[in-house]
């Protein structure tokens, strides 16, 4: 099933329409879906290297736009949409915890969890729930989500044709591996924050 949907990702990316479904997912996961866009991000930058910087770029600039619907769903409607997303992932009970650590590390909390694979819809509504400065959380998310979908593409572009063969070759382990690291940031969010 996976290797099927990979074999249609990787032709999906190369269409004309890629752009629009990665930005879309990319402003989304930062608010409200809990996809990365690293699913998108990756095939395209191995299926067209040449394209790399605006594929991440792109990437970049969507995350930003959704992050800051983020911020507005913690700030005007926390209690009808951001709790319940809090409660999705068991973070409500913690919350009056995760405010005060906010206000002593919410430039380091919205830079760490940006470039990470941490779920950073969570941290988006959180900033905006305990009213985190505007320009620190833009600042702060530009920078870990423009490093991380950058890194990304940088590191694709010197390296993509190995890497692309590397997991078409190890398929599984490659699959096996992006879950641990999905489930990994959940089990993050309930057992560290």
């Amino acid at each position: 099933m996976f290797r099927r949907l990979y074999d249609w990702t990787m032709k999906q990316a190369g269409r004309r329409n890629a752009e629009p479904v990665l930005a879309t997912v990319s402003f989304a996961e930062s608010s409200v879906f809990p996809i990365p866009p690293d699913v998108l991000l990756i095939p395209m930058v191995v299926a067209a290297p040449q394209r790399a910087w605006r594929i991440a770029a792109i990437c970049t600039i969507a995350s930003v736009a959704g992050a800051l619907l983020g911020y507005a769903i913690g700030m005007f409607l926390f209690e009808a949409v951001g709790r319940p997303i809090f409660d999705a992932y068991g973070l409500s009970e913690d919350f009056e915890a995760f405010q005060a650590a906010f206000t002593e590390w919410g430039w380091w909390i919205v830079a760490g969890a940006g470039f990470t694979p941490f779920p950073f819809k969570v941290i988006t509504i959180a900033s905006g729930a305990v009213g985190l400065d505007l320009v620190v959380f833009t600042l702060a998310s530009l920078l870990s989500r423009g490093g991380r979908f950058f890194l990304v593409a940088a590191i694709l572009w010197q390296f993509g044709p190995p890497v692309r063969a590397l997991v078409e070759r190890h398929f599984a382990a490659a699959t096996i591996a992006f879950f641990v690291l999905l489930i990994g940031g959940f089990v993050a969010i309930r057992y560290l924050v």
